[in-house]
């Protein structure tokens, strides 16, 4: 009796299995059809079947379905759907397509978080009162104060867009910005944009910023194109404090690369008298340049090539060559002294002392040798020239103590694999930005690495639509603002600290 109960048993278990091969099969035959695929949702048969089993099917329905080789499960349509590169059907699925559709379902609702009063403080138990409170009690330092106030300001920011003042309003700007960099006072805005027909146009922004707290724009118009891509740009003092401007041009066909110092009034609308280019030299392929302040090494630039550093005097063209044996996408000069700081695509960092005439092959003349671990696309020095912030193109952005050579804290969240990506600092209010890859920007404390804020890219993410942004906190001059400006496709946006920036918008119209 117990041999026949086992036999039946074992015979139901193998009609049950037959019964789920033939159920996925006929499904697997209906999507090659043209089918969406098997349905998650319950057969006919399990609706007509005993209460026991109804029930059962019912706390099972909340569980995730179960993973299909070959099959993507819809939780909205409750369904199945067939993944099959290449397959004949109208609208095929694939997963970079679903991975794409998940981002802009993320960024969206991101978007739409950030359209209402952010409720959710950068650190836990932190808001306006309670720093009022601690600075009125005396358990806050004057310095702490400030670093806090700013991290909560940062959460407040809310996205405006700007319109950009020209001449030629009718022609608005329909090309995409690829570059923005701000000079020191942060009311001229060197920007580079790709044109659609190949090549490159630039020119400068003037921003005003206004006691109310609104901030205008205006395009000069004399605009520039090249059809050679620019690859980097900098501010650089010859006459003044910020009077050029430090153009790294790519070589074409029999064209060879250039670094072009511009004239910032080359680009001013008041100025009738153009003046011309103040110099230009032929050079390779440049990843990055640099310009020197230090009064021991004056109007002298570097320019990061392809195994090379080349330190060039823009008055009388002398150069000094050195060779790193990696390409260098990243420089800086130190202030207080005449040293170039270099990071490498090996992901090594080192520095020269142009004080030093060595400049053997040994390479015994690389001093402070630090190691990222990957390419490294940005470097930034602080104040005290002792610490340095690295990024590379793993999405690791790490602090450095240069007289140790160690890396002291390390800044999660960022995201990278290959693009080339700078770093942001704005040491006055301890803060640290940077644009991933992922079209998100985000800010840190940069004193304890802690993530304030992610914010979304205005527009749906992609290689060539990564943002480019500038933080100040005087974004506009002496009257300017705290803020966040940022660049996407053909807009510009703006992130204001105050939170009454559209009724200094209507009140200055008014007025």
């Amino acid at each position: 009796m117990k041999r026949e109960d086992r036999g039946d048993s074992g015979r139901r278990h193998i009609h049950r299995r037959s019964d789920w091969r033939r159920r996925f099969h006929s499904t697997d035959r209906n999507a090659d059809d043209g089918s969406d695929g098997p349905s998650a949702g319950p057969s006919p048969r399990a609706e007509e079947s005993s209460s026991g089993r109804t029930s059962a099917s019912s706390s099972g329905a909340t569980a995730p379905a179960p993973e299909l080789p070959g099959f993507y499960f819809d939780p909205e349509k409750n369904r199945y759907f067939r993944l099959l590169p290449g397959h004949n059907n109208c609208n095929p699925l694939t997963r970079e397509m679903l991975k794409v559709k998940e981002q802009e379902r993320k960024r969206s609702q991101m978007l739409a978080e950030d359209e209402h009063p952010r409720k959710k403080a950068p650190r836990a138990g932190l808001n306006s009162m309670l720093l009022h409170q601690k600075r009125h009690l005396g358990v806050l330092s004057p310095n702490s104060y400030c670093r806090l106030v700013h991290e909560v300001k940062v959460s407040e920011m809310k996205r405006h867009k700007l319109e950009v003042q020209s001449s030629e309003s009718s022609s608005p700007n329909t090309d995409n910005f690829c570059l923005i960099v701000a000079d020191s006072a942060c009311e001229r805005v060197f920007t580079v944009n790709d044109v659609s027909h190949g090549g490159c146009k630039y020119g400068i922004m003037n921003f005003r910023g206004c006691t109310k707290g609104s901030l205008s724009v205006e395009m000069c118009d004399n605009l520039y194109f090249t059809n050679r891509k620019v690859n980097s740009v900098c501010w650089a003092s010859v006459t003044h404090s910020d009077s050029h401007v430090l153009l790294c041009l790519v070589g074409i066909s029999q064209t060879p690369g250039c670094v072009s110092l511009l004239p910032a009034s080359l680009f001013s609308n008041s100025n009738p008298d153009q003046p011309g280019m103040l110099c230009s030299f032929k050079i390779s392929t440049a990843w990055s340049c640099a310009w020197c302040l230090n009064p021991q090494a004056d109007n002298t630039f570097s320019t990061g090539l392809s195994r090379h550093v080349i330190v060039t005097d823009a008055v009388s063209g002398r150069r000094q060559m050195y060779s790193t044996g990696s390409d260098v996408l990243a420089q800086q000069f130190a202030h207080r002294d005449p040293v170039l700081f270099n990071g490498c695509r090996s992901g090594e960092i080192f520095s020269i002392d142009l004080r030093q005439r060595g400049r053997g092959r040994d390479q015994s003349w690389k001093a402070c040798r630090l190691h990222q671990g990957s390419a490294v696309t940005s470097i930034r020095l602080l104040q005290d020239e002792n610490y340095l912030l690295a990024a590379d193109m793993l999405g690791k952005i790490k602090l450095w103590d240069i007289r140790v050579r160690q890396s002291v804290m390390q800044y999660e969240g960022h995201h990278n694999e290959y693009a080339y990506l700078p770093l942001h600092l704005n040491e006055q209010e301890g803060l640290l930005l940077a644009v991933g890859q992922d079209c998100y920007t985000r800010l840190w404390s940069l004193r304890d690495g802690h993530l304030l804020r992610t914010i979304p890219s205005p527009h749906p993410g992609g290689k060539n639509s990564i943002p480019n942004v500038v933080f100040s906190s005087q974004l506009g001059g002496r009257n300017g603002l705290p803020g966040l400006l940022m660049a996407v496709c053909h807009d510009l946006y703006y992130y204001p600290y105050n939170s009454d920036y559209q009724e200094g918008l209507a009140s200055e119209a008014q007025g």
